[in-house]
């Protein structure tokens, strides 16, 4: 490996941390044990890693600006995502204006153009899906743009995302191995491409393999209210084990049950799918498909700095791991 190959992501692979680690470390925070702090400075000094020198001669000596447009600024799912593109963003030295596209007057491709006219070097966005105006108006500019845990039909934009057949496949069979046998798959929007094509099949696979009767597909389940809203129906149907998409779903989901006197694990099994901080505070803590947030944002961030230094991809849609973290709401922990 060249020295001017090696990013942040190596060495945080090399040294079996999270980047931010690895960001602490080169940053000099003190907020990190000495026993990993060695282990990372090990790993720069072995890979030549220059975090400084590669960060002047990405920015040119000059603050250079990137757009990250994102759905709901209070979801934490994307709050968590941005701090990686953040961190990373000051390690090169580059600015970041943020666009919500929620609950806008304006359509999305008028925010996104907005933001273009700011003259920014590049974009991330994030979001359930990529919309079909969102596709048409990064296609219009030579802007450099990455989704990040976007889900996309369109395969031209560079993406990061985990695979989700594989960890909802994982999930279920968590599930079923705990004895639930009635299974349920909780989402917002089904046409949304990473329900529609990932994790729908990937739920429809599994029921038909291990030949499981009375599972069902629930969709626009998309807040606290849907999710506590469900549960008489899902309970009414005999279902016993759910993985739910949205963290705030699945405390709606786990909160009903508990007041209709259902026991969780026992009798009712929850996993949830983004592991966002409210999946932990909650009791019982929900399990979790634990996404690396910090990482999808920070892998976006560098695949961005490339882009707009004219320096190719080695991947273009790149996929990173996830765990299965078992907590109280299943049996098997």
């Amino acid at each position: 490996m060249h020295k001017q190959d090696v990013t942040i992501y190596d060495v945080a692979r090399e040294a079996k941390v999270s980047m931010a680690t690895v960001s602490r470390v080169v940053n000099g925070n003190n907020n990190v044990r000495k026993e990993t702090r060695d282990r990372v400075m090990e790993v720069i000094k072995r890979l030549h890693y220059q975090p400084n020198a590669v960060a002047q001669g990405l920015a040119s000596k000059r603050t250079t600006t990137v757009g990250l447009i994102v759905p709901d600024l209070t979801n934490l799912y994307f709050a968590e995502l941005s701090k990686g593109i953040d961190d990373i963003a000051v390690l090169y030295k580059y600015n970041i204006i943020i666009s919500s596209v929620e609950n806008r007057l304006m359509k999305e491709d008028a925010v996104i153009q907005g933001l273009l006219n700011k003259q920014v070097d590049g974009v991330i966005y994030m979001s359930n899906k990529l919309s079909e105006e969102a596709a048409e108006a990064f296609k219009r500019t030579d802007t450099p743009v990455v989704l990040a845990g976007t889900v996309s039909d369109n395969l031209e934009f560079p993406s990061v995302n985990i695979d989700y057949k594989k960890a909802d496949t994982e999930a279920l069979n968590l599930l079923l191995n705990d004895g639930k046998k009635k299974l349920a798959l909780v989402v917002g929007d089904k046409e949304a491409p990473i329900n529609r094509d990932h994790r729908i099949p990937a739920f429809e696979k599994f029921v038909a393999d291990n030949e499981l009767e009375g599972c069902e597909i629930f969709d626009s389940i998309k807040d606290y209210s849907d999710g506590y809203n469900l549960y008489p129906e899902l309970a009414k149907k005999g279902i016993n084990g759910a993985i739910v998409t949205k963290d705030v779903s699945s405390v709606g989901l786990l909160n009903s049950a508990l007041d209709r006197g259902a026991k969780v694990p026992e009798d009712f099994e929850i996993v949830t799918a983004s592991a966002t901080q409210i999946a932990s505070v909650v009791r019982p803590a929900l399990t979790t498909i634990k996404q690396p947030l910090y990482d999808l944002g920070a892998v976006a961030m560098r695949m961005l700095t490339k882009l707009m230094n004219d320096e190719g991809l080695e991947e273009k849609h790149i996929v990173l791991p996830y765990e299965l973290i078992k907590k109280q709401s299943t049996l098997n922990k």
